[in-house]
């Protein structure tokens, strides 16, 4: 699977795994992407996402909640407490449970388009 093409290394980081190999863990916590990988000793250490995953997640639950509230509201009708009892814990599970998988397509997508960290130091 260590192809540069395909959807392998895409799926592979959505699933947390290494895009090189598709074997060891992208990530060592939550969100902090492993120093390399423990499959194939890939350096992994020089991924950045940036904020790129958080603008995703952003744009995705900010729609699913935005629309979820005005289709309650219009259909329904609830005082204000029933939508933040109801929409703020799905937004924040939601925007929890994007994170991790959009950031490892972020880190996938460098790899495959073979990105390396912007500005040069030999200038």
């Amino acid at each position: 699977m260590s192809e540069r093409g395909g959807a392998a290394p895409f799926l592979a980081g959505a699933l947390g795994r290494c895009p090189n190999c598709g074997e060891g863990p992208l990530f060592a916590g939550f969100l902090k992407v492993a120093p390399r990988c423990s499959s194939c000793g890939f350096d992994l250490a020089k991924a950045d996402s940036g904020d790129g995953p958080a603008v995703f997640v952003i744009f995705i639950a900010g729609f699913v909640a935005a629309f979820g509230i005005l289709v309650t509201e219009i259909v329904f009708r609830p005082p204000i407490w029933v939508h933040i009892v109801v929409w703020l814990p799905i937004a924040a599970i939601l925007c929890l449970a994007l994170l991790r998988p959009l950031k490892g397509l972020m880190i996938a997508a460098q790899f495959v388009n073979k990105a390396s960290e912007a500005g040069r130091h030999d200038v």
